[in-house]
């Protein structure tokens, strides 16, 4: 047995060494071919192409189709990245959106503000809300300006559209307001045309009751409601906005001012009077001609 084997690997050792030879021969000349820059070589060259290249499809098929899945998934590797860029330049665009928005709304209620027109009488200073206090049984917003803007307990508060409450509360930079739905909150009131007097009385509700109205039957819905300036809590004739009638009949006001949304709030100041420093120069009654003593009376004989 081991004779066989010995004679099988004397009998496959020179067939495997003179095919390594032959192999390396054609390769050398493919090689030289190749690298022949001769008409003739390159007609040799073409039609060894031409009977090689067409048999070898088969196996070339599966190179291309590997090629071509290796193209597909470099092209949704990039389509991923640039989805996942978007998508983070969709959210910084979204944040700047927010924020142009908030500009824009600010921008609105500024303007609302400066629309408002004033008694010549009042002046005003605009101050931005900080916090809602707003509760089930208390309506209040707290404002950044205070005793340094000359802000005075009882002075009107108003937004871009009508009033809003009172100044009840003033420190030296901030200040407190009562809002008219505050369950606290009363003030004399003009409703529009009849010209009746009555009272707003907050009730924590976002429409306030009308109360103390004569003849109500006479009063309509829509009618204007404006400040009737009695007792001088509020100046007249600031808008505080339209009668409406409750299902229970009940004689209500829906607000001009947007209480659940305020960012500004003006608050009115009335001019100081003119004050008299000096007494100034008497005036004398215009003088006339010298008259003399009056006559004596006659005596009786």
């Amino acid at each position: 047995m081991a004779r066989n084997q010995s004679s099988d690997e004397i009998y496959h050792r020179p067939l495997r060494r003179l095919m390594i030879v032959i192999l390396c021969v054609v390769l050398m000349g493919l090689t030289l071919l190749w690298r022949i820059d001769n008409p003739r070589a390159e007609r040799i060259r073409a039609g060894l192409i031409d009977r090689v290249v067409p048999s070898f499809e088969w196996a070339l098929a599966p190179v291309t189709w590997m090629g071509r899945l290796i193209e597909d998934f470099e092209g949704y590797a990039r389509v991923y990245e640039q989805n996942q860029e978007l998508r983070r330049e969709l959210q910084r665009m979204q944040v700047f959106r927010e924020a142009a928005i908030q500009l824009e709304q600010e921008n609105a209620r500024l303007l609302d503000l400066n629309k408002v027109r004033l008694s010549p009488d009042l002046t005003y200073v605009t101050g931005v809300v900080l916090t809602d206090s707003g509760s089930p049984f208390r309506r209040s917003v707290l404002l950044n300006i205070g005793a340094d803007a000359q802000v005075l307990d009882g002075q009107a508060a108003m937004d871009g559209l009508g009033l809003v409450g009172r100044i009840a509360g003033v420190g030296a930079r901030t200040a407190r307001v009562i809002l008219l739905t505050d369950g606290n909150s009363r003030i004399p009131v003009t409703i529009q045309p009849s010209g009746k007097r009555a009272i707003l009385a907050g009730d924590t509700t976002a429409a306030p009751a009308l109360e103390f109205v004569e003849n109500p039957e006479d009063v309509r819905a829509g009618d204007r409601i404006v400040t009737s300036g009695d007792g001088g809590v509020f100046p007249p004739d600031l808008l505080v906005g339209q009668v409406v009638r409750a299902t229970d009949g009940r004689l209500r006001v829906r607000l001009a001012a947007d209480t659940g949304r305020l960012e500004f709030l003006r608050v009115l100041r009335t001019r100081e009077p003119a004050r008299i420093d000096t007494t100034g120069t008497l005036i004398t009654p215009a003088s006339g001609p010298e008259q003399g003593p009056p006559a004596p009376l006659p005596e009786d004989g």
